[in-house]
């Protein structure tokens, strides 16, 4: 039997606290005090007979109780969204919005061409593309924020709840400049490496764990030079102008190998290939112009697995 005291406010204090993990920041998100946002979590913990929260250190934690609630909090709320968003959009005569969260490694590869298709349905669907790390969009994902991720696979522990559909897969690879002088060099490469600046994927990212095992195995225990982000733009940028080495999915550079802007130096990265693919959460059924996105990002990886 549902408990009626657990209201829609307390199911969405519950997940901004979560999503932020803190509730001063939750309080300011939801424009409400902190005591308030205190008492909320109190009455629900009530409520349910459990705690979903635990101090850790300064802050807090979700307790396993927690992670067992958020995950039917966060579909309630989705199924929710999605209702209203049926509703309203019926008779506003709009299309229901779709959230997308696309890594790097796709969103200059595959969403563009992905995007075009789906538009040529005319379905009159809001789109809205997120991208950043990986865990960050997951976590939108777990909290109904988002309606699928595209990318590379998570690690299994991070997959919990979430269902996954290979599409094709890549490899890491190193990029440089078109005058770079390691494409022409004669000694060991990955001693070389250390006379330039590296471009590396930061810690949270998925691919970083191939990358670090990946150097390890060749010898390379520390870079002289390291500089860590996510932001393809920069990257691409300080790889252009500068003698640097970008370590980053082949999917990311792709247009700029073929247009020759950048090239591959010769490191043969086949190890550290790994499935791309659709993350949705296993607990929805996706609307139907979201199943539509989804077989036309298949189209549109079909088209990349061929060339």
């Amino acid at each position: 039997m549902i408990d009626s005291r657990i209201k829609f406010r307390h199911l969405q204090t519950f997940l901004e606290v979560a999503r932020q993990k803190s509730v001063m920041k939750a309080a300011a998100i939801l424009h409400i005090s902190q005591p308030a946002v205190t008492k909320t979590i109190r009455e629900m913990e009530e409520a349910l007979g459990v705690a979903v929260f635990e101090r850790d250190g300064r802050g807090i934690r979700i307790t396993r109780y927690g992670e067992v609630f958020l995950r039917h909090a966060g579909a309630a709320i989705t199924a929710l969204r999605q209702g209203i968003d049926s509703v309203t959009n019926e008779q506003s005569g709009e299309g229901i919005p779709i959230r997308i969260g696309a890594l790097p490694t796709v969103s200059t590869r595959i969403m563009p061409q992905a995007i075009g298709l789906f538009l040529e349905e005319k379905t009159q669907s809001r789109l809205k593309i997120v991208t950043g790390e990986n865990a960050v969009l997951l976590e939108q994902l777990r909290l109904g924020d988002l309606d699928l991720v595209v990318g590379r696979l998570a690690a299994p522990e991070k997959m919990t709840g979430f269902s996954f559909e290979h599409l094709y897969s890549e490899e890491v690879v190193f990029a440089v400049n078109a005058r770079h002088p390691l494409l022409t060099a004669t000694g060991d490469i990955y001693v070389l490496l250390n006379d330039y600046p590296v471009l590396m994927p930061t810690r949270a990212s998925i691919i970083r764990p191939f990358v670090d095992r990946f150097l390890i195995a060749n010898g390379v225990a520390k870079l002289a030079q390291q500089i860590e982000t996510v932001s393809d733009a920069f990257g691409r940028a300080f790889v252009r102008s500068r003698n640097a080495v970008w370590i980053i999915s082949a999917g990311v550079v792709a247009n700029d190998i073929d247009d020759g802007t950048l090239k591959l130096l010769p490191i043969d990265t086949t190890e550290t290939r790994g499935p791309v693919g659709l993350t949705t959460r296993a607990d929805l059924t996706p609307s139907l112009p979201v199943m539509m996105l989804m077989q036309t990002i298949r189209e549109a990886a079909r088209s990349v697995k061929a060339q």
